[in-house]
């Protein structure tokens, strides 16, 4: 149905109307200066240009406000911000009316951002402002910041132009820390740190694979994340890196087969011995020796000892010394039957093998130390089998307890005399091992484990075991010759007598002549300056043999043995010139003599007369030498008058015998040539009296 012409006129007549206070409207003047922001755009500050920002005709302020604050119309779209929140609370056209919180037309000192727009907002106290409202919470240090320490112009009159009041910043924390990784980094700052501080990272997606708690909570990153050592943290922004096992860190003090049983228990297997790691060591642990790390009896098994039998109720402190610092000292691998590495050795160390652990199970249960299982017939897989009387006596015998309280077992001496008193008085113990060898003093030469008293094992050779050989005159001797036998038995029941009750306890008793034989020569052949062995011979026998002391076994070396040479006259006499052949009997009680008597002396007044009546005799003695050859014979001088008397002759003397001023004389029976004291002037020779003067006359 077509309109009536009166309703057409209706309608344009209104919206000539319309348009006409429309335009009046614009004609209009603003109702104040604009703020000092909005003033200095000049598209704004035109007075015919209120349509910028209220909307003109067919427009709106909103609008307006969102064509140049594009941030807002985002946070209004996306809900983000506090613009978004404002509009979550109170509703999109609360918050799409921007006038009721940002008013104009005030003056260029007017803020748009004032108290009242926070009022508005819900914010009673800007400085206290929630910023979880706008989804990013402050936490830690940022809690102490006032917010124109983010926001430069947060309290800004005018804001500069092209500045922003809240707006402009980015959550990410290098917008205003300085970045230590240097860009190398992908992951967001917030996965590793948090508000308190850089130092105490969070890292909550290192729980994947270890938590960061107990030993590893106080650890710096890069304590394991070192730069360029393959697991640094800039090499985790390239991607997931291999999981690290616990050996890779952290060297492992056990034993391969240990980690290997504790694998097998954490169902690990031996492709991952790392795993049995987590099955003793937890992640809140702070330390490896952590009180609350336990051990069960299986795993403890792994180890190579299984605790059964009285180790089920030893307390681990009583082996595992929790003082001891070390782990190798803590734990040093033991086995089943290394006893010794928890008990203390009562043996002091004697079964030690080559440095090896002593081996208690060769002799001892598992379980039990006592009674022992070391009888005679492993006795005998020693170096000394019990035989005889031996097999009859108890233990503790032979092994007894020594100066160090400890009853000694291993090495026990296998000498006789260790246990039986010496009845030979330590004369084997003293032989010269030279000529004995490694048997000297060895009882079981002779004798046999039924009894000392039994009887010999061999026939006794007194060569061997004295030094000293039965041969000669010797071997037709009887023993109680030189061992005479005692009525009553000594301590070690011994009858036999020993050579040194019957000739004392001498030197080298048994292989010198002297013990037995007294010395015809007075020690004259003693002196230590002469020869102590002749071809291996000693004593006597350097010049006599065991026949008979009147038969030399070499030829006397007179000046060797007596220090006087026989040469000249002297190699012409006979023994009998200076030693009398008369036989003396020096030992009656022996009847042993000696045939030829001691010579005078050595010196030549000791056998010849001094002719000279004692003139050149000094302190009573004589020196024939110094003028007689007496070897050649004293006639042949080897004086000299101008070198051995104190006046030298003159050409004149030379030519006189010695008898013209060495005449003879006579003392008592005996005559003698005169030869000292003389004077040597010329007045004691020849007569001083002057001649008679006598005048020359001149022919």
């Amino acid at each position: 149905m077509k309109k009536s012409k009166p309703a057409i006129f209706i309608a344009l007549f209104s919206g000539i109307a319309v348009v006409a206070i429309a335009t009046l409207r614009l004609g209009k003047t603003a109702p104040g200066p604009l703020t000092a922001v909005h003033a200095r755009v000049p598209e704004l500050a035109a007075w015919r240009s209120c349509s910028q920002c209220h909307g003109g005709l067919f427009g709106s302020m909103t609008a307006s406000c969102l064509a140049c604050h594009e941030v807002i119309e985002q946070q209004l779209a996306n809900g983000s911000g506090l613009h978004g929140a404002v509009a979550r609370r109170d509703g999109d056209e609360v918050a799409r009316h921007c006038a009721t919180c940002h008013s104009e037309h005030h003056g260029e000192s007017f803020a748009m951002v004032h108290q009242g727009s926070f009022a508005r907002a819900g914010i009673a106290d800007p400085e206290a402002f929630d910023h979880v409202l706008i989804g990013f919470e402050l936490a830690g240090t940022h809690l102490d910041l006032v917010c124109r320490d983010c926001h430069t112009n947060a309290d800004a009159g005018v804001l500069p132009e092209g500045g922003k009041r809240f707006l402009g910043l980015d959550r990410d924390c290098a917008s205003c820390h300085e970045d230590p990784h240097e860009g190398r980094m992908d992951r967001r700052c917030v996965e590793c740190h948090v508000q308190t501080g850089f130092e105490k990272p969070r890292a909550t997606w290192h729980d994947r694979n270890l938590r960061l708690v107990g030993g590893h909570a106080d650890v710096e990153c890069r304590a394991c994340h070192a730069g360029g050592s393959g697991h640094a943290l800039e090499d985790y922004a390239k991607g997931e890196l291999p999981t690290r096992a616990c050996a890779d860190c952290h060297e492992s003090p056990h034993r391969e087969s240990f980690l290997l049983g504790n694998a097998e228990l954490n169902g690990g297997g031996s492709a991952n011995v790392a795993s049995g790691c987590v099955l003793c060591h937890q992640p809140e642990h702070t330390s490896f020796r952590d009180e609350r790390l336990v051990v069960t009896r299986e795993q403890h098994a792994s180890s190579g000892f299984v605790l059964d039998g009285p180790h089920m109720t030893v307390a681990c402190a009583q082996c595992h010394d929790p003082a001891l610092t070390s782990h190798s000292l803590r734990h040093p691998g033991r086995d089943q039957d290394s006893c010794q590495s928890c008990h203390d050795d009562p043996h002091g160390g004697q079964f030690a093998d080559a440095g090896k652990a002593t081996d208690c199970r060769s002799c001892h249960l598992r379980h039990a130390f006592t009674p022992h299982a070391f009888d005679a017939t492993r006795h005998a897989s020693t170096q000394f089998a019990l035989t005889g009387m031996h097999a009859k006596a108890k233990c503790d015998s032979c092994h007894r307890v020594g100066e160090n309280g400890v009853r000694r077992f291993h090495e026990t001496n296998r000498r006789c005399d260790d246990c039986h008193a010496d009845a030979h008085a330590g004369f084997f113990a003293k032989v010269d091992s030279a000529i004995l060898g490694k048997d000297a003093g060895t009882c079981a030469e002779c004798h046999g484990t039924e009894g000392f008293g039994v009887g010999t094992r061999n026939a006794f050779d007194h060569e061997r075991w004295t030094g000293f050989g039965l041969n000669g005159a010797h071997a037709q001797e009887r023993c109680e010759s030189c061992h005479p036998r005692a009525n009553l038995a000594d301590e070690a029941g011994r009858t036999f007598g020993r050579c040194s009750e019957s000739f004392g306890d001498i030197p080298d008793a048994g292989r010198s002549c002297i013990p037995c034989h007294s010395d015809p020569h007075g020690g004259a052949f003693d002196d230590p300056t002469l020869p102590v062995s002749v071809d291996g011979r000693r004593a006597c026998a350097r010049c006599h043999d065991e026949t008979s002391f009147r038969a030399l076994a070499i030829e006397f070396d007179h000046a060797a043995w007596t220090g006087f040479e026989l040469d000249g006259q002297h190699s012409k006499l006979a023994c009998s010139s200076c030693h009398d052949g008369t036989l003396h009997r020096v030992n009656s009680d022996r009847g042993r003599a000696v045939s030829w008597g001691h010579a005078a002396g050595r010196a030549c007044a000791d056998c010849h007369e001094d002719p000279h009546a004692e003139q050149f005799a000094v302190l009573g003695a004589t020196d024939c030498a110094k003028c007689h050859r007496p070897t050649l014979g004293f006639g042949d001088l080897v004086f000299n008058h101008e070198i051995h008397s104190r006046f030298k002759l003159g050409e004149s003397h030379r030519r006189l015998a010695c008898s013209a001023c060495h005449r003879t004389e006579r003392k008592g029976d005996a005559e003698f040539v005169r030869y000292k004291p003389m004077g040597r002037a010329c007045s004691d020779c020849h007569e001083t009296r002057p001649r008679p003067f006598r005048r020359r006359t001149s022919k």
